[in-house]
């Protein structure tokens, strides 16, 4: 049985600059439902597909984040994958049966071949909307939870700065942290976010980086992390999980190394992978959060394998409000 398989693909790699729509290509293509016995190989019907920033990383002709971790390796020009959720569709592997949902990489269009299975895991959606497993309950939620649990290591009454705080990341570490018992504040990009952070998600404090008039000589520079440790208190920690403004501009942030070295403040990158160990504890405390409604997710989606690349692209504009997803089909 064949279908027609609707993806996109990437023309050029993007080393200068933020995506345009030029970047990226739908393409349209007769695609088979079947495989062969005994390929271990599985075919899916892509239902939802997580939106992240990092992925401009992979689309460049290098970077050095490529040599990383295998979620970071480059993308040659053409299909790309991503993380995402969907159903399998029919199946060489005895792993996967047909209509199991599953989790992990799958492309950018609206069924994928995976060789051999390799990197899907089998689905319990847990009593959760599947959009739940691509954000919150997925790797951003892990890097929430393993960035403010595991790097930073609060305690009960400390004061927290979120940046991007209405993000799929930020929004997370800010309502962690107010369940924790700490003093939360967030900046965003608009007084509609701004808003959001204080009335729906508990932030204490929350302001509009771009008309914040104290800080507004630093930050048009977009360099958030030296006004962050100018202001931090001694023995701070900052978690660092992405650098979206660095992704599409050469200018780097370089905080104050007098104020690192005598307020003895710790700067630490991480990725989520880091903190696979933590998973069952995150799992756990996350959905016994979301039954009992003390935390909300926070999701923007956009219907269409088509909407893709300007789903993608928004997030370097600020569209997003929460975790980007694109729902590519009806589950």
């Amino acid at each position: 049985m064949e279908v027609t398989n609707r993806y996109i693909t990437i023309r050029t790699h993007i080393n200068h600059g933020e995506p345009n729509e030029s970047h990226f290509e739908l393409k349209t293509a007769a695609f088979g439902l079947s495989v062969e016995l005994g390929s271990n190989d599985v075919i899916v019907k892509n239902l939802y597909e997580s939106i992240d920033p990092y992925q401009i990383n992979r689309m460049k002709s290098y970077s050095p984040s490529q040599k990383a971790i295998n979620f970071a390796e480059g993308i040659a020009l053409g299909e790309i994958d991503a993380y995402g959720v969907g159903r399998i569709a029919a199946s060489g592997n005895p792993k996967f049966e047909k209509d199991d949902l599953v989790a992990g990489l799958i492309t950018w269009g609206e069924y994928s071949m995976i060789k051999d299975g390799n990197m899907l895991n089998k689905l319990d959606p847990l009593g959760f909307p599947l959009t739940y497993h691509v954000g919150i309950l997925g790797f951003s939620g892990l890097t929430a939870y393993g960035g403010f649990f595991e790097v930073c290591k609060p305690k009960k009454g400390e004061k927290v700065f979120v940046s991007a705080a209405s993000g799929s990341v930020g929004n997370l570490v800010g309502q962690y942290a107010k369940l924790f018992g700490c003093y939360v504040v967030g900046c965003a990009g608009s007084k509609k976010k701004v808003e959001l952070l204080k009335e729906q998600l508990g932030f204490d404090e929350a302001f509009n980086y771009k008309e914040e008039k104290d800080l507004k000589s630093t930050l048009k520079r977009g360099e958030m992390l030296e006004v962050a440790v100018s202001n931090m208190n001694t023995f701070g920690r900052v978690a660092v999980c992405g650098i979206i403004s660095e992704y599409t501009d050469e200018k780097r942030a370089v905080p104050d190394m007098l104020d690192v070295v005598y307020k003895r403040i710790t700067i630490r990158g991480f990725l989520a992978a880091d903190y696979m160990n933590t998973h069952a504890d995150f799992m756990s405390t996350t959905c016994d959060y979301l039954r009992t409604a003390k935390i909300k997710a926070l999701e923007d989606i956009t219907p269409g394998v088509e909407s893709i690349p300007s789903a993608f692209i928004g997030l370097f504009h600020g569209d997003n409000v929460g975790k980007k997803i694109v729902k590519i089909a009806n589950e």
